[in-house]
């Protein structure tokens, strides 16, 4: 099947301020991936999913579609990453596909970013050709493609306050000279697309915190605003203690290029709560969303959450904990929350191996407003929560405000209880989550097949309470296969 799909009711023309609009309609529209769905005979090549909104159709994209470049092949995982941004500002948004087990050439697992544009008809549908972002000396990243590279581990996009267009891809498994699974990302800028590489040893512009060192894997996570962006280190080392973790933050202000380096977080800081701990992982999850202080006339900061998956609470091994931190236009942080499950009126309570924080996601429904619990809120995976003996690992989402007491207004979702789909073992929930400005989608792509689902709740949802929307494989044009459908929604 060609790019067109499904018709999807074209609109006469693109209009801007839509977000996740890919036909120009006025509607959002929806990617659900499934990076390990059998494509061709291929197993783990991958598909994306796409959901027009208001009813006007579904398409589904992957590197057996006409007008998609390569070609299915094993173990790719085509949409294990995802973006939405309107890449060349015709007002209709862009989709961003990473598949960072690509093979490039004979180089395997080296890893690839498709950008598919929108347009009237649809994605795909307009005159403009995908644009691929990969290694090599004559490709747009360059550099030379190596085994493990993993570009397109993450990804995300976005516009500058300045309402330039901005992509952020990483390659966490790059190898800086011989030392392995370094890490990189590459920041790209404007509608010219203009790329820069950016290490630890990038100095550039500013000086990039830390140092690169073997498997610190920088470019793991990602998460940006229209003034700041994070890039997490979750293997970097702190002294002697391994995989402690940590974050860079940056500016989108460019200087001969590159964006500014404004600085790094860690548990080794004496203004960061917390100790450094081996396999803490600070920095595996991110989110960021813009904040406005009280009698503020513009949005000039951010609140950015880091999540510390493998932090043991006391002798609680792998409880896990999620750090608030607000960053200044000058580039100061100070720490606002340190939250888990024991933090007062939270609900639930801290267990080992319930990896709190292993997923984030955040929204503000008003960023041009004071930012409260209300308008700025944070959804936090647990994917190793157990509800009963019998369900091990089946995981829950917890949500918080992000300015105030986290629990004044928390709520708690899992399966049976918010989450339709019902409790089983080893359904990790958590480990999918999205946000919109109206929506958080919970996806369960682990379990049960008939549980596979990605679910749409209120950010104000209650405590157990009910979804709003279902996107479910063999509904609503939806093809009934998938092997982890909803792995990654936006």
């Amino acid at each position: 099947m060609g790019l067109g799909g499904t018709p999807a009711a074209a609109a006469v023309a693109c209009p801007s301020g839509v977000e996740s609009d890919f036909n120009g309609d006025g509607i959002r529209d929806t990617a659900i991936a499934d990076p390990e769905a059998t494509v061709d005979g291929m197993a783990k090549a991958g598909l994306v999913h796409v959901v027009y909104g208001g009813g006007k159709g579904t398409l589904a994209l992957s590197q057996a579609t006409d007008g998609i470049p390569g070609a299915p092949e094993t173990g790719d995982q085509y949409g294990y990453s995802l973006a939405v941004y309107d890449a060349d500002l015709d007002g209709c948004s862009d989709l961003v596909v990473g598949s960072p087990y690509e093979d490039i050439g004979t180089v395997p697992d080296s890893g690839l970013v498709q950008v598919i544009y929108g347009a009237p008809a649809g994605l795909g549908s307009g005159t403009k050709a995908v644009t691929e972002f990969l290694q090599g000396s004559d490709k747009p990243l360059g550099g030379t493609p190596e085994t493990d590279d993993w570009v397109g581990y993450a990804v995300a996009a976005g516009k500058t306050s300045a309402g330039t267009p901005y992509l952020l891809i990483g390659g966490p498994g790059e190898s800086i000279g011989t030392v392995e699974d370094a890490g990189d990302f590459y920041y790209v800028s404007g509608t010219a697309l203009t790329v820069v590489g950016i290490t630890q040893n990038t100095e550039t512009g500013g000086a990039v915190p830390g140092v690169a060192e073997q498997d610190d894997r920088f470019g793991s996570t990602l998460a940006a605003t229209p003034t700041h962006f994070a890039v997490g280190t979750p293997g970097e080392a702190l002294g002697t203690t391994t995989f402690a973790g940590g974050v860079a933050y940056f500016s989108h202000t460019l200087t001969s290029g590159y964006p500014k380096p404004l600085g790094g977080l860690g548990q080794d800081q004496d203004a960061i709560s917390g100790a450094e701990e081996v396999g803490d992982q600070f920095g595996a999850a991110l989110a960021m969303v813009p904040y406005r202080a009280a009698g503020a006339t513009s949005t000039t900061e951010s609140l950015l959450a880091v999540g510390v998956p493998g932090e043991d609470l006391s002798t609680t091994v792998d409880a896990g904990a999620v750090q608030v931190f607000r960053l200044a236009a000058n580039g100061t942080f100070t720490e606002t929350a340190w939250i888990d499950q024991n933090t007062a009126d939270v609900d639930q309570e801290a267990e080992a191996g319930d990896f709190f924080g292993r997923r984030l996601a955040a929204v503000n429904t008003s960023p041009n407003a004071t930012s409260t619990g209300t308008n700025t809120r944070l959804a936090i995976g647990v994917p190793g929560e157990e509800s009963s003996e019998d369900n091990p690992e089946q995981g829950g989402v917890q949500i918080v405000p992000l300015v105030g007491a986290p629990g004044a207004s928390d709520q708690w979702l899992e399966p049976g209880s918010g989450i339709p789909s019902g409790p089983a073992p080893r359904m990790l929930t958590g480990l999918s989550l999205a946000a919109t400005p109206s929506l958080l989608y919970v996806g369960t792509p682990y379990g049960p097949a008939a549980g596979q689902a990605v679910y749409g709740f209120p950010w104000g949802v209650a405590s157990g309470g009910a979804p709003t929307q279902t996107f479910k494989p063999g509904e609503g044009g939806i093809p009934a296969t998938g092997v982890a459908f909803g792995t990654t929604v936006r």
